[in-house]
C-alpha cells in the first residue's frame, strides 16, 4: 500500500527536477485537502482489491435524480439521520423524524424537510448556514432498505413555506446532488411500536420534554 506522501514523492520523480514549474504544481495540489479526502478513499480500495467494484458501482448506481421509486420511498420515511460539516471540516450527524411524508419531494432534485425544536445548540443547522453541504441516510427497518443522499441544503424560513409544515422553526430545503442505495444485509429488522408524542402536526401541541422544565 502507498501512503499520501510515497505517492506524492513517485509523481515527483517522474517529473525530474528540472521542471520546477511543475513540481510546485505537484507541491501545491498534494497540499490540498481535496486530494488527500480522494487519496484515502481510494487506498481501502486498493488495499482490499475494490476498486473495480467502487468504480462499477459508481458507474451503475449513482444518480443525481430521484427514480419514481426513490421518491416514493423517500416520502414514506418518518426519519432520517443527518451528516453536516462545520467549516473546519469536523462533522456530525443527527436525528430527524416526523410523520410519514415528513420529508416532501418537491421534484426529482429537490427535497424539504421540517426543522423541529430540539435541544437549542443548532449545531447541524448551523452547519448547513455556513457550508449548505449534507448527506442524508434514510432507512426503513421493516422492509430492511436504505438510501444515501448527498447534496447542497438551505435553511427557509419564509411564512408561505412553515405553513405547510405544522410545528417546524424552519425547513431544509435539499438540492440533491448524488442519490445511491447501499447494500442492506446488516440492517436489524425492527418494527414500529409507537411514534413519538413530541412530533408536531396539525392540530396537536407536542408537550414540553421533562428535561427543558428542569431546574438547571
Amino acid at each position: 500500500v502507498v501512503s499520501f506522501v510515497q505517492l506524492q514523492d513517485r509523481v515527483r520523480d517522474a517529473i525530474g527536477a528540472a521542471d520546477q514549474r511543475k513540481l510546485r504544481f505537484i507541491d501545491q495540489l498534494f497540499r490540498s485537502r481535496a486530494a488527500q479526502l480522494v487519496f484515502d478513499a481510494v487506498a481501502p480500495q486498493d488495499r482490499f482489491d475494490t476498486r473495480r467494484l467502487a468504480d462499477r458501482l459508481e458507474e451503475r448506481k449513482v444518480h443525481a435524480e430521484l427514480s419514481e421509486a426513490d421518491a416514493q420511498f423517500v416520502a414514506a420515511r418518518d426519519m432520517l439521520f443527518l451528516a453536516t460539516c462545520d467549516p473546519g471540516g469536523q462533522p456530525t450527524c443527527s436525528f430527524k423524524a416526523g410523520e410519514p411524508g415528513f420529508i416532501r419531494v418537491i421534484n426529482r432534485q429537490t427535497l424539504l424537510f421540517p426543522w423541529y425544536d430540539g435541544n437549542g445548540m443548532f449545531l447541524s443547522a448551523g452547519n448547513v448556514a455556513a457550508t449548505s453541504r449534507i448527506g442524508l441516510l434514510l432507512i426503513d427497518f421493516e422492509a430492511q432498505r436504505r438510501l444515501r443522499l448527498e447534496g447542497d441544503a438551505e435553511l427557509v424560513d419564509d411564512p408561505a413555506t412553515l405553513a405547510g409544515h405544522p410545528g417546524a422553526q424552519f425547513v431544509v430545503r435539499v438540492r440533491l446532488r448524488r442519490i445511491y442505495p447501499n447494500c442492506p444485509r446488516y440492517i436489524p429488522k425492527y418494527r414500529l411500536v409507537e411514534r413519538s408524542a413530541f412530533i408536531p402536526r396539525t392540530d396537536y401541541a407536542p408537550p414540553v420534554p421533562d428535561w427543558k422544565r428542569a431546574d438547571w
